[in-house]
C-alpha cells in the first residue's frame, strides 16, 4: 500500500509550523498587545486541525469506526491544554464560555452555513434521520446533565452549597456515557476524510463506477491516497500536541492584554474568539461536504464535535481542575449562558430530526448565533 501527502496536507502542516513559530516570536518580542493574541489563536486552530487530520490519515489501519473513536480522544487536545492553562490563570469565565461557545458555534454557525451553502446549490438536502437522531439524543442528554448544577444553584436549592461535588458527579456520568457509546461509534462508518472533500467535483457515484471500471483505480489505491505512513502520523501527533501545549500557554498569557486593548469582554472572547479558533479550520470540511451534496457526512462531521466536547472535554476539565491548581471549574453557568445552550440544543433537535435541511433553516441558525454572540459582547 502506497502512502503520500496531498497538497492540502502539506499546506496544513506548514501552516501549523509557521503558526507555532510566529506565536513563540510574538510571545517573547515586543509586538503589542493584540498581535500575540491573534497569532496564537490562528496557531491553535491549525494545530487542532493537524491533530484531526493525522488521525483521519491513519485510514484503514485502525478501521473506520475506531478512527472516529481515536479522533474523539485526541481531537480536542488543543482545547484541553487551553482550558488547563486558563484555569491555572484563574480565567474560569473564559473557559466556561469557550466550552459552551464551541458547542454553539458548531450547532448554529457551522451547521447553518452548511445548510445555506448546500440548500442554495442543491435545494432541499436529505440525510438519514436515524443517525441524526442518535447524535442529537447524545447531545440532548449531555446538555441536560450540564444544566442540572446550573438550575440547582440559580433556583436557590440546597444543592447550591455543593456545586463542586454535583459537578464532579455529572462529569463522571458524562464520561461513562461516552464509554458506553464508544462501541456503537466503532461499528458506525467513519467520517469522510478531507481527501474526499478536496478531490474535486467527483461524486460518490462517479467514484464507485470509476473503481469498478477495468483499468480504473481500485479501492486500495483510493485508500492509500488518504493514508499517511505510521511514523509520520506519530510524529505529527506528538509534535502538534507538544506545540499545542506551548501555544495554549502563550495564548492565555496574551488573552488579558488583548481584551483590554480591544475593549472586549471575557465572555465574548471565550464564546466566540476562542471557540472559533479551536474549531473553525476543521469544520470547514463540513461546509465543503454540504456544498458537494454530501449532507449526511456533513451532518456527522459538524455535530460529532459538540457531542465530544460535552461528553469528554467538559467533564475532563471539571475533574482535572480539582488537581491542577488554580481555579475550580464547575458546571454552574451564568443564567444567559445556560439558556442559550438549552435553546440551541432544542433547536438543533427540531431542525435535524426530520431528516432534511433547507437554506432558510440555515439562515435562521446563523441569525440566532449572531444575536447570541452580540449579547455577550458586553460581558
Amino acid at each position: 500500500m502506497r502512502s503520500k501527502l496531498s497538497r492540502s496536507d502539506v499546506w496544513l502542516l506548514l501552516a501549523g509550523a509557521l503558526g507555532t513559530t510566529g506565536s513563540a516570536v510574538t510571545r517573547y518580542t515586543h509586538t503589542g498587545r493584540v498581535v500575540p493574541f491573534i497569532v496564537s489563536a490562528l496557531a491553535l486552530g491549525f494545530l487542532a486541525a493537524i491533530v484531526g487530520r493525522s488521525v483521519d490519515r491513519l485510514g484503514d489501519r485502525l478501521g473506520s469506526g475506531m478512527t472516529g473513536v481515536v479522533q474523539s480522544a485526541l481531537g480536542n487536545l488543543p482545547e484541553l491544554f487551553f482550558g488547563v492553562f486558563a484555569l491555572r490563570a484563574g480565567l474560569v469565565g473564559v473557559v466556561q464560555a469557550a466550552l459552551i461557545g464551541s458547542i454553539l458555534a458548531n450547532v448554529l454557525l457551522v451547521l447553518g452555513l452548511a445548510f445555506i451553502v448546500g440548500g442554495l446549490r442543491h435545494g432541499t438536502q436529505r440525510f438519514p434521520a436515524e443517525s441524526a437522531r442518535t447524535i442529537v439524543v447524545l447531545l440532548v442528554l449531555a446538555v441536560s446533565v450540564l444544566m442540572i448544577p446550573t438550575l440547582g444553584v440559580h433556583l436557590d436549592l440546597a444543592v447550591k452549597h455543593h456545586e463542586v461535588a454535583l459537578s464532579d458527579i455529572a462529569a463522571v456520568v458524562l464520561l461513562i456515557v461516552f464509554v458506553l457509546s464508544a462501541p456503537g461509534s466503532v461499528r458506525r462508518e467513519a467520517r469522510p476524510s478531507p481527501e474526499d472533500v478536496t478531490a474535486g467535483s467527483e461524486t460518490a457515484t462517479e467514484k464507485s463506477s470509476r473503481r469498478e471500471r477495468p483499468g480504473g483505480h481500485s479501492n486500495e489505491a483510493g485508500a492509500a491516497a488518504a493514508t499517511w505512513p505510521i511514523p509520520l502520523v506519530v510524529v505529527a501527533l506528538l509534535a502538534s500536541s507538544v506545540a499545542a501545549a506551548f501555544v495554549s500557554d502563550w495564548f492565555v498569557a496574551a488573552l488579558t492584554p488583548a481584551l483590554s486593548a480591544l475593549h472586549m469582554s471575557e465572555a465574548f472572547a471565550g464564546l466566540v474568539v476562542v471557540a472559533l479558533a479551536g474549531n473553525a479550520v476543521e469544520n470547514v470540511v463540513g461546509v465543503q461536504l454540504a456544498a458537494r451534496n454530501r449532507s449526511d457526512y456533513a451532518l456527522s462531521v459538524i455535530l460529532q464535535s459538540p457531542v465530544q466536547i460535552a461528553l469528554v472535554l467538559i467533564p475532563a476539565l471539571v475533574l482535572l481542575s480539582g488537581v491542577i491548581g488554580g481555579a475550580q471549574l464547575t458546571l454552574v453557568l451564568s443564567p444567559l449562558l445556560g439558556v442559550v445552550l438549552a435553546l440551541t440544543t432544542l433547536i438543533a433537535a427540531f431542525v435535524v430530526l426530520d431528516g432534511e435541511s433547507t437554506w432558510l433553516e440555515g439562515a435562521c441558525l446563523v441569525g440566532l448565533y449572531v444575536v447570541i454572540a452580540a449579547s455577550f459582547w458586553w460581558g
